[in-house]
């Protein structure tokens, strides 16, 4: 997998002022409609993964799970992040793109 570009590019729209990270602010975003898709790690608790389902399921925003706790925050130059909003939707297709083209190479995404 070819993973570092997906992370490239979270890097840059963290850059871009177009991220938003930690389960409070992406909750925020989702529910004021600036949000676009969001990715939430795939070692996240089974009660985060639930309620950005739940969430996004009912606000109509795209959600993907993918990378770890680690390595999405590493991404964006913080700590361990669980959960990330991408608000914008050029970054948020490009992603969106990138991580299905991804997963049809032999991962799992849930998508909603």
């Amino acid at each position: 997998m070819n993973d570092k570009r997906i992370f490239s590019m979270l890097g840059l729209a963290m850059k871009a002022g177009r991220i938003t990270s930690g389960e409070f602010m992406v909750e925020t975003s989702v529910k004021a409609s600036q949000s676009k898709l969001v990715i939430v790690a795939e070692d996240a608790s089974n009660n985060t993964k639930k309620n950005f389902s739940d969430m996004c399921t009912y606000y109509h925003v795209p959600l993907v799970f993918f990378g770890s706790k680690t390595a999405l925050g590493a991404a964006i130059g913080k700590e361990f992040r669980a959960s990330l909003s991408v608000n914008d939707e050029g970054f948020a297709a490009a992603l969106k793109t990138r991580i299905d083209s991804e997963r049809s190479d032999g991962g799992s995404e849930k998508d909603e």
